[in-house]
């Protein structure tokens, strides 16, 4: 009895943040698994193409799906700044993780990556209608970032400005700062079409992007295996397919600091995935540093609710 008067009103007043966070789940656990699939896949595959071949398939599968369905479609300025988001998103967002792990463990890139909350918070607070920064906020910001130098600090020590780290660290934050920007432009859009639509125009729009780049610089040859073609196919459905449309779903349905939480799950799993398959590097300092970045991500998030950002 006391199920039906109290568990069940609140399920039904609840069902479409149920859906949301399910979504988030998904991203947080597909995604993390990503990282070890694009290592395999780099194997066989030069990364322009791996980027183009996988967005493009993805994109191209899901649009013809939906498109049968007579689902709407996006057109003129609501198409136009689906595909700008698309490009920062998974274009220049994505495209610098696949460049990055051919300098830096994949596991090692998951972790980085989990200071991408602050690049969405930044963001939002220098654009119109944003939070603006407060003591607390920044407090967290810096110790975390505190925890980031850390694990580039071997490069630093050494002087090493070329460094496969440090190079791999800046890669990772021009990626960072596109993907935050253009998930932030996103979800400030009026739009009619539903968001995994959205996303599956990312998503072709980020394989059209590097079409004419992986002609251009074809790279070194593809080496055809089985592990890279299974690797390329798991990141075209459970990477892009499942997991993107999961993404642009959450993103639509709950606040963006709430979503950007998936890093750090992201970051276990991509850890614990790169130490079982390639024995990633994964010590004291790299342990601290992951401790130290999601310290430095509570007091943001703790802040953000204070704030009332976080619903």
């Amino acid at each position: 009895m006391t199920i039906r008067r109290h568990v069940l009103p609140w399920l039904m007043r609840h069902h479409t943040d149920w859906k949301a966070y399910l979504a988030l789940v998904s991203v947080c656990f597909f995604w993390g698994t990503t990282y070890l699939a694009i290592r395999m896949a780099l194997e066989s595959f030069p990364p322009m193409l791996l980027i183009s071949a996988r967005f493009l398939i993805s994109g191209s599968i899901m649009l013809a799906f939906l498109a049968i369905r007579g689902t709407h479609l996006p057109r003129g300025m609501e198409l136009l700044r689906a595909c700008f988001s698309g490009a920062l998103v998974l274009g220049a967002g994505n495209g610098c993780l696949v460049f990055a792990e051919r300098l830096i463990p994949s596991g090692l890139a998951g972790l980085i990556i989990t200071i991408s909350p602050f690049w969405m918070v930044g963001l939002e607070a220098v654009l119109p209608g944003g939070v603006r920064l407060h003591g607390p906020t920044l407090i967290g910001m810096f110790v975390g970032l505190g925890g980031a130098a850390l694990l580039v600090a071997p490069d630093i020590q050494s002087l090493n400005l070329h460094g496969p780290i440090l190079q791999g660290f800046l890669i990772l934050s021009v990626g960072m700062a596109s993907w935050s920007y253009g998930s932030i432009y996103q979800k400030r859009q009026t739009v009619r079409a539903h968001p995994v639509v959205i996303g599956a125009v990312h998503q072709l729009t980020a394989g059209l992007v590097f079409l004419p780049l992986t002609l251009a610089f074809p790279g070194d040859p593809v080496r055809w295996s089985a592990k890279g073609v299974g690797a390329i196919l798991y990141l075209v459905f459970f990477g892009s397919i499942v997991g993107y449309s999961s993404y642009a779903y959450a993103l639509d349905k709950l606040p963006v600091a709430v979503v950007s939480v998936f890093p750090y799950v992201n970051a276990v799993v991509a850890v614990a995935l790169g130490w079982i398959f390639y024995r990633e590097p994964f010590g004291q300092r790299e342990a601290v540093a992951m401790m130290v970045i999601f310290a430095g991500v509570g007091i943001v998030k703790w802040q953000q609710k204070a704030l009332g950002v976080v619903t």
